[in-house]
């Protein structure tokens, strides 16, 4: 019954030769279901990629799942493509492809291009369209100066199904336009630049948090429809925010409806487990040496830039991709071809996303989750680099962290851990997270994290975070921590928004927008993120007193900043800091502030002396409150 099909084709020769090279970016294009006209007859075009089956069909319910109806026909260039058009089937319509394999295997597959799929735990695909009358050209023209290296990028990440959940009904998951209408507000008052969403992209487990995909072109049903999501970026164009999705090229799950084994091979995976298994999370590796998988993975990289207005890809697990020896032991991994550790198919992959990302939309930015000391990861690939934009400083955050939960009594002992991460700071572009991954199974909420009594908790966390916004590079803050949510973070409810009725977690909310509105209005803070001459060191030695100063500095020098902090609950009177230069000197935020849920011990403006300490010809005594951190900026002439 093949009648049933049309001999149809969107791909022309080119197409194919860059598929099988590898370099076609826009698969999305052709691949998949696509509802089109075809001589005055409304139908979808089927086309899928299955090298090694014996026949592939379409089913669904418009022909009772009947996999002998509707048999796709194959193309006769060797390409292993099957497609054709089918009449009266359009959008809203469920299907999968019946393949057989030449062993006599029979799988049911999700389309792997689908731009729809089934609510989970249902596996169907759905014909659908990616149409959208998009509104926010006036973001989309300038967002080059909002994602810029040289400007304030402070990321609100966030997980959609457990940020907020209605309020009706806890277990009801909220759609994206209701999200939309709840999360721009907040994130405007907040000041966040950017918010990050975990991955979107449809998954069949949802405490996988999104990392474990099967339709690596769909935005997930739980919240709505494709168009749905794309309102909610668009709403956040609108109000100036930008959008940053998490991207998962490292590994997928072994769903029966979902790439593994697809054609009854190990098609998009290495056949050898030594390769192509993940021992971590019990999922499968992308065989990134076959050339039609990096095309898939780099479209569907630029699929979400282009038809999602997306400003950012955060690529996950890239450290996993880099070592084939990563979480192995030995003997459960195999060399490269000059018996190395490294990576290299999956080195080539991540040069190349990078190229092509970069050279399509030049007003992005991806960045690595990368935690091992690899060389370059954000740095051009003409020089030897990977091509990221930016990486995530995980040493920084791991020392960062080891040293606030420790009593302030025995800080003086482990300084280090706090002033190290500026003798490589500007090795990479580096991001400093506060991420997810901090705040679940069993590390404890970031205030929990804290020690003391619930005051002294509440002051760690504001210096933590004080110093965290005046390090040089970008930010990223995992949701509830603004507000100092004292629970782990728990995929399956909201984040307890009633505890936003208590003092200290009102300090830390209206801390957070203090530190928002400081680094977005301080030059200083953010146009040499990652480079030394933003910064410098004033007193980083100070281990006695758990006291460390230092400078940031901008293009121009009266927007330099001086930040002190004191990190014992001791007040510190007369302590004698060096100075960048001569004047008064003024606070800009003060941790410590009543306001904040502080002990309300103020600093008064100060007049440097020409006295020298501390390397620096003018030098003032200042007061430092405990716990706390101070940022001052010099006053400029006749300013009142």
């Amino acid at each position: 019954m093949q009648g049933l099909v049309e001999v149809y084709s969107l791909f022309t020769d080119f197409d194919i030769s860059l598929f099988r090279a590898g370099r076609h970016y826009k698969l999305y294009e052709k691949f998949g279901s696509h509802a089109i006209l075809r001589k005055d007859k409304a139908g979808t075009y089927f086309s899928v990629w299955a090298p090694n089956a014996e026949s592939v069909s379409v089913v669904g319910n418009f022909n009772g799942w009947n996999p002998y109806s509707h048999m796709l026909y194959v193309r006769w260039d060797g390409s292993g493509i099957w497609e054709g058009f089918i009449p009266d089937v359009g959008v809203g319509e469920l299907y999968k492809y019946h393949i057989r394999s030449y062993q006599g295997e029979v799988h049911e597959k999700g389309d792997p291009f689908a731009l729809q799929w089934e609510r989970a735990p249902k596996t169907a695909s759905v014909v659908s369209t990616t149409w959208y009358e998009w509104t926010d050209d006036a973001w989309m023209n300038k967002r080059h100066e909002y994602n810029a290296l040289n400007k304030p990028i402070a990321v609100y990440e966030m997980h959609l199904g457990s940020w907020m959940r209605s309020p009706d009904n806890p277990q009801q998951l909220l759609n994206y336009r209701d999200i939309a209408d709840r999360l721009v507000e907040y994130i405007k008052e907040t000041g966040f630049t950017h918010v990050e969403l975990l991955p979107v992209m449809e998954h069949p487990y949802y405490p996988s948090w999104g990392y474990q995909i099967t339709g690596y072109f769909a935005a997930s049903s739980r919240y709505g429809s494709p168009q749905d999501l794309m309102y909610l970026i668009e709403q956040l164009h609108l109000n100036g925010i930008g959008v940053l999705l998490d991207w998962v090229p490292s590994h997928f799950p072994r769903d029966a409806h979902g790439l593994y084994r697809f054609d009854g091979t190990h098609l998009y995976e290495h056949a050898d487990p030594r390769q192509g298994y993940h021992p971590d999370w019990g999922s499968y590796i992308f065989n990134y040496g076959r050339n039609e998988v990096r095309s898939f993975l780099i479209s569907n990289a630029l699929f979400w830039l282009e038809r999602y207005h997306a400003d950012g890809l955060r690529v996950d697990a890239v450290a996993s991709m880099l070592y084939l020896d990563y979480s192995r032991n030995e003997g459960e991994w195999i060399p490269n071809e000059y018996g190395g550790r490294e990576n290299l198919e999956a080195i080539g992959f991540l040069k190349e996303l990078n190229e092509a990302v970069y050279s399509h939309f030049p007003d992005v930015q991806t960045i690595a989750e990368e935690s091992t000391s690899w060389p370059g990861v954000s740095r051009p690939t003409f020089s030897g680099g990977l091509g990221f934009g930016m990486k995530w400083m995980m040493g920084w955050m791991h020392d960062t962290l080891q040293y606030f939960s420790r009593d302030p009594l025995y800080r003086q002992h482990h300084h280090g851990q706090l002033t190290f991460s500026m003798l490589y700071a500007f090795h990479e572009n580096f991001m400093l997270p506060l991420s997810h991954d901090e705040v679940v199974h069993g590390k404890g909420s970031m205030v929990h994290k804290m020690p003391g009594d619930e005051w002294q908790r509440f002051a760690n966390l504001r210096s933590l975070y004080l110093y965290m916004y005046t390090h040089p590079g970008t930010k990223l803050l995992f949701m509830g921590c603004e507000f100092g949510q004292t629970a782990e973070w728990n995929h399956n409810q909201s984040l307890d928004w009633h505890l936003m009725q208590y003092e200290p977690h009102q300090g830390m909310f209206a801390f957070i927008k203090a530190l928002n509105y400081l680094y977005r209005n301080e030059p200083a803070l953010y146009e040499h993120s990652f480079s030394q001459d933003g910064f410098e060191w004033i007193e980083g030695g100070d281990a006695v007193n758990s006291v460390v100063a230092y400078s940031r500095k901008g293009i121009d020098a009266e927007n330099d900043l001086l930040i002190i902090l004191n990190l014992t609950p001791v007040v510190r009177y007369f302590y004698r800091c060096g100075v960048p230069s001569p004047g008064e000197w003024k606070v800009l935020l003060n941790s410590d502030e009543g306001t904040y849920f502080g002990s309300g011990i103020e600093q008064q403006t100060v007049q440097a002396e020409p006295i020298r300490w501390m390397n620096k010809e003018w030098s003032a005594n200042f007061t430092l409150p405990p716990l706390a951190g101070l940022v001052f900026k010099k006053k400029k002439r006749n300013a009142e």
